[in-house]
């Protein structure tokens, strides 16, 4: 089961709920298996909503009123901690990213992070002028060990144009990187499509976000920021999110249209 004991509840509002789920089923001598009977989920899920690593869903705050009698208190805090601002959140976000069962994202600007060859991601970070380079670098490359998984998550990526034209100085890095894109045109866990310039404004100029659905908890939405992360597990915005991701899978071209795309950009270089 997930440590509890290194929960922060001042974190933010997901860490609150998650030690006040703890609190109360400590004090009624329940054990995380015990809680996720009542609750018809599995205790390992009671475990990570209490160390943050989930979110819970609307069910779960209004089964947890009902079993400690807390007269709506988790459901009071609920839309809160569903409507989720965290600051310096992306290490938690990558625990999440590898508990996904699938993934959603569009990129609006720069390649997406699970896609990055390494030189291409070293450059990236080179000229966001970030510290500790090499290990932001090997960072990055760990985070796509999940690809290699058997379990791997289920993984659609809508990239805009601009992301396969802002190329660094070094040609060869663009062209390692577009060939390393062209190797999973086959892959069954991967689809890569490509929103053209021709298609007009997207459904999504306010920038990049990804769109997680995990197999236990509530699914989100992941953005970013200027120094922050926004995530939204509210299953009204989420679904929100999911049909301006479909308007923009509908507006990019196909698979197979992308993928030739992408082979006559490498052409060029």
């Amino acid at each position: 089961m997930p440590n509890t004991t290194d929960l922060d509840p001042s974190k933010s509002p997901l860490a609150f709920f998650g030690s006040e789920v703890r609190r109360h089923r400590e004090k009624t001598d329940m054990t995380q298996k015990d809680l996720g009977s009542k609750l018809y989920c599995s205790g390992a899920l009671v475990g990570y909503i209490e160390t943050a690593k989930r979110f819970p869903t609307d069910e779960f705050a209004d089964g947890c009123d009902k079993i400690f009698e807390t007269d709506g208190s988790f459901a009071r805090l609920w839309p809160l901690v569903a409507r989720l601002a965290l600051p310096s959140w992306f290490r938690e976000y990558t625990e999440f990213e590898a508990s996904a069962t699938s993934i959603r994202t569009y990129q609006a600007q720069y390649m997406y992070g699970l896609l990055q060859t390494e030189d291409y991601a070293r450059e990236m970070l080179r000229m966001g002028r970030h510290e500790d380079l090499e290990a932001k670098v090997a960072a990055r490359m760990e985070r796509q060990d999940i690809l290699m998984r058997q379990d791997a998550p289920q993984i659609w990526v809508v990239l805009d144009e601009a992301v396969l034209r802002r190329r660094p100085a070094d040609n060869g890095i663009m062209r390692a990187q577009l060939e390393h894109l062209l190797s999973y045109r086959y892959d069954p866990n991967m689809v890569i499509q490509v929103l053209p310039f021709s298609a007009g404004i997207p459904t999504s100029a306010d920038g990049s976000f990804n769109l997680l659905t995990m197999n236990e908890g509530a699914d989100f939405v992941y953005s970013e920021g200027v120094g922050s992360a926004h995530v939204m597990a509210h299953p009204d915005e989420f679904k929100q999110a999911a049909f301006r991701y479909d308007l923009l899978r509908a507006a990019a071209l196909s698979p197979e249209g992308s993928a030739g795309l992408i082979a006559s950009l490498l052409e060029e270089l």
